[in-house]
């Protein structure tokens, strides 16, 4: 009695030889791959120098602001510390 998969054997054996021939590289795919790897370096490059430039162009503008609002200004002169009334007030107005 033979074994049900016996009769396909021939059909596995062509199969496999697919599957072995899928696996081989050749050069075709070799350069594919470069090609690629190459691009995809090229886009990381360009995705991180964008953030970078991105982050300094805002950090830019935040300096640019600070610089060229004005102070904001007190109302009135600046309130003097107890300790420099008391002092002031044990020697005088002239000291």
């Amino acid at each position: 009695m033979t074994h049900p998969t016996d009769r396909h054997t021939d059909d596995f054996d062509e199969l496999d030889a697919l599957f072995e021939q899928a696996r081989t590289l050749t050069p075709a795919d070799l350069g594919a791959a470069d090609r690629f790897l190459t691009r995809r370096r090229a886009a990381r490059t360009r995705s991180r120098a964008g953030w970078l430039t991105g982050a300094l162009a805002s950090a830019a503008l935040v300096a640019g602001l600070t610089v060229l609002l004005p102070a904001p200004q007190l109302p009135g002169p600046l309130p003097s510390s107890a300790a420099y009334d008391a002092y002031q007030s044990a020697w005088g107005a002239d000291w």
